[in-house]
């Protein structure tokens, strides 16, 4: 994706132009003169792409040409370019390629390994300009000529140079939020089949996803009348027998279900049989989202985006998954950048006296988008400010959307201060931020994670940390640790000496902290 660097009207002082800030060009072409500057323009597909080689007036100089997607020719087309350069007397150049899924990566890669300026053209840019010279006739020689006349109105832009690390981090959560999806998918595929061979079955179990004892039931005795033939005694010796933990109440629900159960549907064993395999295939997925979110928040920990947690209402997911989207905060000239890419500001269509706004704009990135909105769902329903301030617009009759999208907007703000700033949350509105430390490692002791990776993630969030706020983040460990203290023994040992290395770490002796419910007079 590009990353448009926002400009400010002529009344801020900055420079106007027609082109995008990252597509400009004309500066080079002045310098070496139009004929002595060249665009390769290219349009890719599946398995090769077009290409051609024309300078700034558009005098084509290399007619378009066929290249497949191996090493062997696509290094042929760049000894080819660099002949045509040499050739022409083009002692500048830049190559256009037409963004197309990701088929355009591997010329991409090429010309860029090669030392060449490689850009992007969106197929939405490439349509606008084939379409007043070329209309109704779309072929790759017009498509090619079209991509000439994009870059040289500077709508070939530049893109971040990718980085690794980024990169693996996107690729993680969208993994895991794909697996999530996945996963609820096979959830509502599970319970349409269990209910059609148990009817109400389900409704035995508070938290059906989390009960040992359901499905191992199921599987045993198959049916209503199988587990209210076993009774109540069978069933607890089955359960025993399979190291199972179960609380007698639970038995006593089902038995009670089992007298009064409903007749099953048709083919009542084959839905049984499908809601297993469906559930063993929930629960493999369940166990690698905790694997992938462990490693999530390793990632996290060693970006600035860990600041984020101490906003409250953003846990380690969320922030993980905005940073992902994001990529370096040093993509972004300021928080209109991230709103622009994102798409949140309404569409507008303006005509002498007519001056409307609508919908939100259609032509975004809708991961980024879905990300910053995710959190303003949380941030509404969990951070005292932004609930109060969502009631106040409900009241005022203002639409539940504008909200979410007001709300977002402001994350934004707050989140390139706090990220490209390197501060954590301090909102004047708000009397208490939330704990970085804390919530990494109130979030590895709910996954179970190893303390040798807790505390390797709890040292790198320390880095980014503020030493102003050391203190601060010190207090609630110090608390965690003195609770674990008063229960003696018994209490979790390993996560007590965790929290004295990191108090250490922080270099931040015993705190006095105020008791429960006292206020902070500090």
């Amino acid at each position: 994706m590009a990353f448009k660097r926002s400009r400010h009207s002529s009344k801020s002082g900055a420079a106007e132009f027609l082109q995008q800030p990252n597509g400009v060009v004309h500066a080079r072409v002045q310098k070496v003169g139009p004929e002595h500057f060249g665009i390769i323009s290219v349009d890719c597909a599946k398995a090769r792409s077009k290409w051609m080689l024309a300078d700034f007036y558009g005098n084509i100089l290399i007619p378009p040409t066929e290249v497949a997607h191996n090493r062997v020719e696509l290094a042929a087309a760049v000894k080819q370019v660099r002949k045509g350069l040499a050739k022409h007397d083009l002692r500048d150049c830049l190559v256009a390629v037409e963004r197309t899924g990701r088929y355009h990566h591997p010329v991409k890669n090429a010309f860029r390994k090669a030392d060449f300026e490689t850009r992007v053209v969106h197929p939405f840019t490439t349509k606008q300009f084939r379409q007043p010279a070329d209309p109704d006739n779309k072929t790759d020689d017009t498509d090619l000529k079209a991509i000439h006349r994009a870059a040289v109105n500077g709508f070939a832009l530049l893109e971040a140079a990718p980085v690794e690390s980024w990169r693996q981090l996107q690729l993680f959560i969208r993994h895991r939020r794909d697996l999530v999806r996945k996963s609820s998918a096979l959830a509502c595929q599970i319970r349409e089949h269990l209910d059609a061979a148990l009817p109400g079955y389900a409704a035995c179990f508070d938290k059906l996803w989390e009960s040992n004892v359901a499905f191992r039931l199921v599987q045993q005795f198959g049916s209503a009348q199988g587990m209210l033939e076993a009774g109540e005694t069978a069933l607890g010796e089955f359960l025993y027998q399979q190291k199972v933990r179960f609380q007698q109440r639970t038995l006593v629900t089902v038995l009670t279900w089992a007298k009064r159960a409903a007749d099953p549907d048709v083919a009542a064993d084959l839905h049984r049989q499908i809601a297993l395999a469906y559930h063993d295939d929930h629960a493999r997925k369940s166990l690698e989202i905790i694997k992938l979110e462990r490693e999530i928040a390793h990632r996290l920990a060693q970006t600035p985006y860990i600041l984020l947690l101490s906003c409250p209402g953003i846990n380690v997911v969320s922030a993980a998954d905005f940073a992902g989207e994001m990529g370096p905060i040093e993509n972004y000239a300021n928080s209109r950048s991230i709103t622009g890419r994102a798409g949140l500001f309404p569409a507008r269509h303006q005509s002498d006296r007519v001056d409307y706004t609508g919908h939100l704009a259609r032509r975004s990135n809708r991961a980024l988008r879905a990300a910053i909105l995710g959190i303003a769902d949380n941030l509404i329903l969990c951070n005292a400010h932004f609930h109060n301030l969502a009631n106040l617009w409900k009241l005022a009759g203002k639409d539940p959307r504008m909200t979410h999208v007001k709300v977002a907007a402001r994350f934004c703000r707050i989140a390139f201060q706090m990220v490209a700033g390197r501060q954590v949350f301090c909102h004047p509105c708000l009397r208490q931020r939330g704990y970085i430390l804390d919530k990494l490692l109130a979030f590895h002791v709910e996954q179970q994670t190893p303390m040798q990776e807790t505390m390797r993630d709890l040292h790198y969030a320390i880095t980014h940390i503020p030493k102003s706020e050391h203190a601060a983040e010190a207090k609630p460990l110090h608390e965690r640790m003195q609770t674990t203290r008063e229960r003696g023994k018994k209490g979790p040992q390993p996560i007590r000496e965790l929290i004295a290395i990191v108090l250490a770490r922080l270099g931040v002796g015993v705190i006095n902290s105020n008791p429960s419910g006292e206020e902070d007079l500090t």
